[in-house]
């Protein structure tokens, strides 16, 4: 009996190894294989996702790029919030809301207070007004239009706002922040006097601590679900905005408190740095919240487009000729839908309905885009700004070989020195063997090709 005992249990071990095994590999890597659309499958996905790109050197380098943007707009910026605030005399205000908003740099918003102060000075007048003005603008659209292409390219969109826009949407925003603000410090001071004059102060009291931390947190999820939705050049559903939003907005308070509890612990950059302490501890602050602020644009963006990273490893290893293929496919499928009169296809739409996955359909796309094949068009429909694809040439007369061809000769080619002359009989018989290829398809046009 004892012995029989002993074996379960050494055979419960490998049993539960291989259990674990098993989850395992499914969570890091089988799940984005896993097509189900269940809230435990895109569950796994977002986790997966969150960890992957909080680990991704690119995220991180280009939270590092935005680190460097906002050191060098964070005095434009705050001169320009205040210079509108001094003209409706709430320069004060500004300041006490600012360090509430983010208690982990007080210091450095004092010291950074100091320089606005000079720099407000110093173009009061004269020629360097103009000239102050101008480099106030153009930091602070550089820095947005920076973090707009880091949303843009995290969103798969090869195109933003134009100038003209990016200068009108960034002023605005600049503008209106500081009345937000003010309008933030306003409520607060009203539900504290409303509270107190409908309960007793010692109800109140113990009780307006943790209201305002709510409400505080509240909107933080509600400022970084804005972010989300407005500063990609996209149609953003509010629904996975606000649950980037919320995880967002969390991990910022978290990272805020363990900032502000952690000060009396760098006793060692106050020796090594003097009066410039808070430099280091401020670039590591920003850092962290721009790598954050990326993840929670890769959350909005899964969560919206979950199937987007399914086969993910593969398509990374795709080899040129499966490539070619599905942009035949995808060719086809556009040219066939117009020659047919059927309603034109968002990407989206593409993968659903040809079970093709959309971060395959997306590049083949873009791609065909770039060499003249494909339009990118608007609905007719008013209510409807989805963008959708359409063929941008005669799909009567255009063969296989034709769009073959249109890929194959795209970007520059001929520029090493005596590389024709040097391989001349290698070339000659890629060249026999692909006019062999072209010949063939050349007859074969891709209207008349059978796809249903």
């Amino acid at each position: 009996m004892s012995r029989n005992i002993r074996n379960d249990k050494k055979s419960l071990i490998p049993r539960l190894r291989d259990m674990a095994m098993e989850t395992w590999t499914y969570i890091s890597n089988d799940v984005w294989h896993d097509t189900r659309r269940n809230w435990k499958v895109n569950t796994i996905k977002t986790i997966n996702l969150s960890v992957r790109c909080f680990l991704d050197g690119d995220l991180q380098s280009r939270a590092c790029a935005l680190t460097y943007r906002t050191l060098l707009a964070v005095v434009p910026a705050l001169a320009l919030i205040f210079a509108i605030g001094r003209g409706f005399g709430f320069q004060d205000v500004l300041e006490r809301e600012l360090i509430h908003y983010f208690p982990a740099q007080a210091t450095a918003l004092e010291t950074a207070f100091g320089f606005v102060d000079s720099y407000l000075q110093q173009t009061s007048g004269g020629v360097f007004l103009g000239v102050g003005i101008v480099f106030l603008l153009w930091t602070l659209i550089s820095l947005l239009s920076s973090v707009e292409n880091a949303f843009n390219h995290i969103w798969q969109i090869p195109k933003g706002r134009t100038f003209w826009r990016k200068v009108s949407d960034y002023t605005t925003i600049f503008i209106i922040l500081p009345v937000m603000m003010i309008m933030a410090s306003g409520i607060s001071l009203f539900m504290t006097t409303s509270l107190k004059s409908i309960f007793a102060p010692s109800l109140v009291q113990p009780a307006l601590p943790i209201l305002f931390d709510g409400i505080g947190l509240i909107i933080t999820w509600l400022f970084f679900a804005g972010t989300y939705i407005l500063i990609p050049n996209s149609k953003i559903k509010f629904k996975n905005a606000i649950l980037a939003g919320v995880i967002v907005g969390t991990a910022y308070q978290i990272l805020q408190w363990l900032f502000v509890s952690g000060q009396m612990y760098v006793a060692k950059y106050n020796a090594i740095y003097g009066s410039f302490s808070f430099l280091p501890l401020f670039m590591i602050w920003i850092q962290f919240v721009w790598l954050i602020t990326l993840i929670g644009a890769v959350i909005c963006y899964s969560s919206q487009n979950i199937n987007e990273f399914n086969f993910g490893d593969n398509i990374r290893n795709i080899s040129i000729r499966y490539r070619r293929q599905i942009s035949v496919v995808v060719m086809t499928i556009v040219a066939q839908r117009f020659a047919k009169r059927l309603p034109a296809l968002s990407l989206s739409e593409i993968s659903q309905k040809y079970n093709i996955p959309i971060n395959i359909v997306t590049p083949t796309v873009n791609r065909l885009y770039s060499v003249g094949l494909i339009s990118y068009v608007l609905s007719s429909d008013k209510k409807d700004d989805t963008t959708r694809v359409q063929p941008a040439v005669d799909v009567s007369v255009l063969s296989v070989t034709d769009m073959l061809q249109a890929l194959d000769r795209a970007g520059d080619s001929h520029f090493i020195p005596n590389f024709s002359a040097r391989y001349n009989e290698v070339l000659k018989i890629y060249d026999h063997i692909s006019d062999a290829m072209e010949r063939e398809g050349k007859e074969i046009k891709l209207t008349s090709i059978d796809i249903d």
